[in-house]
């Protein structure tokens, strides 16, 4: 049996110089940890939409296995979308779970995407014997957990878990864009774009932007100031 310590040591996790990596979740199941479960999020650098966290447990050994499964920022709509469905039909479990702008606004954003991530994990539907969360540490999730710098790159169910949710937010940002065209959402999924901004000063905030972010509060004291003058 591995220390836990070694089990996760460097050495045993990246394979240098190869586009593949060898995922975490094989070497944690030398240690016996064989049902892992990998958290992330999408969203939480946008000022606009909801912050999306999903968890998923990919089956082990083999069985898990999914050629082109990475990290969600390096791939392409159509690729994401084809992943997803895969993801979908072959996880052990899987959760996505959305906070919205408004609450975002009323919590914060960091408490918003523990709690997503929290509630994502707590859903699956199976106990991990192990949980991975890319980034930074979640707490209350039960069990052993350990926070992974860029573990999308180094873990194939934190990437499994960024394709769900980034798929699941970029399709309620198309959603979005029907109820208010004005902003373009289907086009940049609500993050600081030149092009988003250029809509937030000619038309402000909507209910769909996160207030507490100092480019929406801006346009929003901007476009009041407006308003009062073509009022007053």
């Amino acid at each position: 049996m591995y220390a836990v310590a070694d089990v996760l040591a460097p050495r045993y996790v990246l394979r240098a110089g190869a586009e593949s990596f060898v995922p975490m979740e094989t070497v944690l199941a030398r240690a016996g940890f064989t049902v892992v479960a990998g958290a992330d999020e999408a969203g939480r650098g946008a000022c606009a939409g909801p912050l999306t966290a999903a968890a998923c447990v990919l089956p082990a050994g083999r069985r898990g296995e999914i050629d082109g499964l990475a990290d969600s920022k390096l791939l392409t709509e159509a690729v994401r979308e084809r992943l997803y469905e895969e993801i979908v039909r072959r996880a052990v479990a899987w959760q996505v779970v959305s906070i919205e702008a408004d609450v975002i606004d009323r919590i914060g954003l960091h408490v918003a995407n523990l709690q997503a991530m929290r509630r994502a994990v707590r859903g699956l539907g199976v106990t991990p014997a192990y949980t991975l969360t890319d980034g930074f540490p979640v707490d209350g999730i039960g069990g052993p957990t350990l926070a992974v710098w860029k573990g999308d790159r180094v873990s194939s169910s934190i990437a499994a878990a960024s394709i769900l949710a980034k798929v699941t937010r970029d399709r309620r940002m198309r959603e979005l864009a029907l109820a208010y065209p004005q902003y373009g959402f289907d086009v940049h999924k609500g993050y600081g774009t030149s092009q988003h901004e250029a809509a937030l000063a000619a038309h402000g905030p909507s209910p769909q932007h996160r207030l507490r972010y100092a480019n929406v509060r801006r346009h929003r004291v901007v476009n009041s100031q407006m308003m009062g003058e073509e009022t007053g």
